[in-house]
Order: structure tokens, then C-alpha cells, then sequence
């Protein structure tokens, strides 16, 4: 008659020994190291990058001063940017106008300030927009699969073969409100496929780890996978794509407002000033340059930044 084991024999016996140490083991890595640290996401790994890179302190710093006179350009900017005076036309710098006046007679200074509240608010609205809408029908594609998945990557073919600013020519050409909102809208229009096949592949690539695997034998609804385990771990390559995009639609807003088909007088644009000043650049050089100045170093800055972000949220670039 065999002898009764202990119940540590009978489970080293069927082989879980090994498998609750290592699960014992794991748990305990888990824990507080003797310092108190405890482990980092990877959120606070590409904080604590960000944080160390002079490329994004500098972005950051440059787009927290545009933040700060698109809210309040009356603090740096005393003037009004619509007050004219034709008698000073294409005149250079003086006393009180350091950028000189355009061909209307308007302050270039105060029009170049007041421009930046256009450019921001065009580029944080559509980027927001275009992520939500691309995010939205990319992750529920790549989560479900099948017809939802292939009818939308179809249409998103459609959408790459049309040209943006041809695009822009034809849609704003038609309609004649002076607000911001139908270049927004035709930004997030046009704008959405990119993201939503950046999604999608987040999410495919996501939803095949062992966690959401776990998951979904345990039980776990759809809407909880989706929210509580794929969402969190596929929303880095989005943000990284949605922050570079958004110096590219300021940059749009402005190529469109200087064909005529984006913002429009009496609105404050630097693509209207642009375009404004291009035909006296020989005379009054200084109209054309500090807005296109202004415009450039804004969609460096937000091209700067994409970069840090995305060099912080890939391990593979560590």
C-alpha cells in the first residue's frame, strides 16, 4: 500500500511546482523594490525620456508660448489686427511697429500675433476630430475583422486617391462661411483614413497578446477588452501620428487660405498675410516674412515634438 504524500509531493509530481514558482516569482518581481520604487509603465519610461530630451523641451516651450497668444494675444500685441491705415503702406519698422506694415496699412506685428489664435485653433480641432473619427472606425475594424474591416479599408483606398489640396480647391470652393469650421471639417474629411489604418493595426497587433487572450477566456465582454486591455496599449502609435499631423494642418490651413479657398478676410490668417503681401515682396519684403517665419517655426515645432514622442514611445528606438 503506497505511502500518502504530502500535498507539496503531489503537485511537485504533476509538474505545477515549477510553474507556481515561477508564477511566485514573477508576483514577487512585481513588488516594491528595497528602495520603494515601484516598476515603471510605460508611460512614465517615455515621461521620464521626454523630460531628458532638449528636442522636446524646446518644441514644448515654443508651442506653450504659441498656446499662450493664441488665448491672450492682447497681452503682447496692444493693437487691433483689422485697424488700417494707408497712409503708412509698406513701410519698414518704426517706434511701436517692429515688423513695419503691409499693403493695406495694418500692422504686421499685431496681424502676425493675432494670426497665431487662427493656426492653433484650426490645427488642435482638426487633429482632435481626425483622431477621435480614425481611431473610432480603425480600432472597432481591427477588433472585429471581417466585412466592417474589409468595407472600411476600401473606402479609406478611396479617400488616399484624392488629392488634399485638390481636394481643398473643389469642397471650400463652394462654400462661403468666413469661420473656421468647414476647413476643419474638410481636414478631419480627408484626414481620418491615416489614422484609422494606423489604428487598425494597433489593434490587430494588441489584441493577439496573452493578456487579451486571458481575457476573453475569462469571460470578458468586447467593450471591456477593447477599453481595459487593447485601447491602453494601442493609443502610442496614434498619438505619435496625431501630433506630427497636426503641424501638417496648420500648414494646410495656410496653403488653402493663400489660394482663397480657406479662411477669408476679415479673418486673421497667416496664409491670408502671405498671400496678401506676395505680390509687393520686393517692396516690402518684411509683410511677407514674418508671417511665413511665424508659420514655419509652428509647424516645426509640432513636427519636433512628434518626433520626441514617438522616440519615447517605441522601445525598439531605445
Amino acid at each position: 500500500m503506497p505511502e500518502p504524500q504530502e500535498p507539496e509531493g503531489v503537485i511537485a509530481g504533476t509538474g505545477m511546482g515549477a510553474a507556481m514558482d515561477l508564477a511566485v516569482s514573477e508576483g514577487n518581481s512585481l513588488e516594491p523594490g528595497p528602495g520603494g520604487e515601484k516598476p515603471r509603465s510605460l508611460w512614465s519610461d517615455a515621461w521620464r525620456d521626454l523630460r531628458r530630451n532638449p528636442v522636446f523641451l524646446l518644441s514644448a516651450l515654443v508651442i506653450l508660448f504659441l498656446i499662450f497668444i493664441s488665448l491672450w494675444p492682447s497681452v503682447i500685441a496692444s493693437g487691433s489686427p483689422l485697424k488700417c491705415d494707408l497712409g503708412k503702406a509698406q513701410q519698414g519698422s518704426s517706434a511701436g511697429h517692429p515688423f513695419g506694415y503691409d499693403g493695406q496699412g495694418c500692422d504686421v506685428y499685431t496681424r502676425t500675433v493675432y494670426g497665431a489664435r487662427t493656426s492653433v485653433a484650426v490645427g488642435v480641432l482638426a487633429t482632435l476630430g481626425v483622431a477621435v473619427l480614425g481611431s473610432v472606425l480603425g480600432g472597432l475594424a481591427g477588433f472585429f475583422g471581417g466585412i466592417w474591416d474589409s468595407v472600411l479599408s476600401r473606402v479609406t483606398d478611396i479617400f488616399f486617391a484624392i488629392p488634399v489640396v485638390l481636394g481643398g480647391l473643389v469642397l471650400l470652393s463652394v462654400v462661403t462661411s468666413n469661420t473656421i469650421w468647414p476647413v476643419i471639417g474638410f481636414m478631419v474629411l480627408l484626414g481620418w483614413p491615416q489614422i484609422s489604418r494606423i489604428a487598425r493595426g494597433s489593434v490587430i497587433t494588441a489584441k493577439q497578446n496573452d493578456y487579451v487572450q486571458a481575457a476573453r477566456a475569462l469571460g470578458a465582454s468586447n467593450s471591456r477588452m477593447l477599453l481595459r486591455h487593447i485601447a491602453p496599449n494601442a493609443v502610442a502609435p496614434v498619438i505619435v501620428v496625431a501630433t506630427i499631423a497636426l503641424g501638417t494642418y496648420i500648414a494646410l490651413e495656410a496653403t488653402l487660405s493663400y489660394l482663397g479657398v480657406g479662411l477669408k478676410p476679415p479673418s486673421v490668417s497667416w496664409g491670408i498675410d502671405i498671400s496678401a503681401a506676395s505680390p509687393y515682396v520686393r517692396n516690402a519684403p518684411h509683410a511677407l516674412l514674418w508671417p511665413s517665419g511665424a508659420l514655419a517655426i509652428t509647424v516645426l515645432a509640432f513636427i519636433m515634438l512628434g518626433d520626441a514622442v514617438r522616440d519615447a514611445l517605441d522601445p525598439k528606438l531605445r
